[in-house]
Protein backbone atom coordinates (compact mmCIF):
# COMPACT_ATOMS: atom_id res chain seq x y z
CA UNK A 1 0.00 0.00 0.00
CA UNK A 2 1.26 3.07 -0.96
CA UNK A 3 1.43 6.13 1.65
CA UNK A 4 -0.23 8.90 0.77
CA UNK A 5 0.75 12.68 2.10
CA UNK A 6 -1.09 13.77 5.00
CA UNK A 7 -1.85 17.62 3.51
CA UNK A 8 -2.62 16.52 -0.31
CA UNK A 9 -3.13 12.85 -0.76
CA UNK A 10 -0.81 12.68 -3.35
CA UNK A 11 1.94 9.52 -2.67
CA UNK A 12 4.30 10.44 -0.27
CA UNK A 13 8.04 10.65 -1.67
CA UNK A 14 10.63 9.09 0.11
CA UNK A 15 13.22 11.64 0.53
CA UNK A 16 9.93 13.92 2.16
CA UNK A 17 8.01 11.09 3.91
CA UNK A 18 5.37 11.08 5.15
CA UNK A 19 5.00 14.09 2.54
CA UNK A 20 4.73 14.41 -1.25
CA UNK A 21 7.52 17.16 -1.43
CA UNK A 22 9.09 20.20 0.42
CA UNK A 23 5.66 22.37 0.22
CA UNK A 24 3.56 19.96 2.04
CA UNK A 25 6.45 19.37 4.31
CA UNK A 26 6.51 23.50 5.08
CA UNK A 27 3.07 23.89 5.29
CA UNK A 28 3.00 21.07 8.11
CA UNK A 29 5.87 22.72 9.79
CA UNK A 30 3.80 26.43 9.31
CA UNK A 31 0.64 24.89 11.02
CA UNK A 32 2.52 23.68 14.05
CA UNK A 33 4.32 26.91 13.91
CA UNK A 34 1.10 28.93 13.82
CA UNK A 35 -0.57 26.50 16.82
CA UNK A 36 -3.05 25.39 13.39
CA UNK A 37 -2.84 22.28 15.50
CA UNK A 38 -3.81 23.31 19.05
CA UNK A 39 -5.80 21.43 20.92
CA UNK A 40 -9.57 22.62 23.06
CA UNK A 41 -8.88 22.58 26.53
CA UNK A 42 -10.21 24.10 29.53
CA UNK A 43 -9.23 27.75 30.44
CA UNK A 44 -6.55 28.49 32.62
CA UNK A 45 -7.46 30.50 35.84
CA UNK A 46 -5.64 33.51 36.98
CA UNK A 47 -4.12 31.36 39.81
CA UNK A 48 -2.81 28.71 36.94
CA UNK A 49 -0.90 31.37 34.90
CA UNK A 50 0.36 32.96 37.34
CA UNK A 51 3.51 30.73 37.96
CA UNK A 52 3.72 30.33 33.89
CA UNK A 53 5.18 34.04 33.04
CA UNK A 54 7.47 33.89 35.73
CA UNK A 55 10.89 31.80 35.52
CA UNK A 56 12.02 30.12 38.51
CA UNK A 57 14.50 31.04 41.23
CA UNK A 58 17.25 28.04 40.65
CA UNK A 59 19.08 29.77 43.36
Amino acid sequence: MTQLCPICAAPAHPDHAPFCGRGCKDRDLLRWLGEGYRLPGPAIDDEMQEGLDKPRDTA
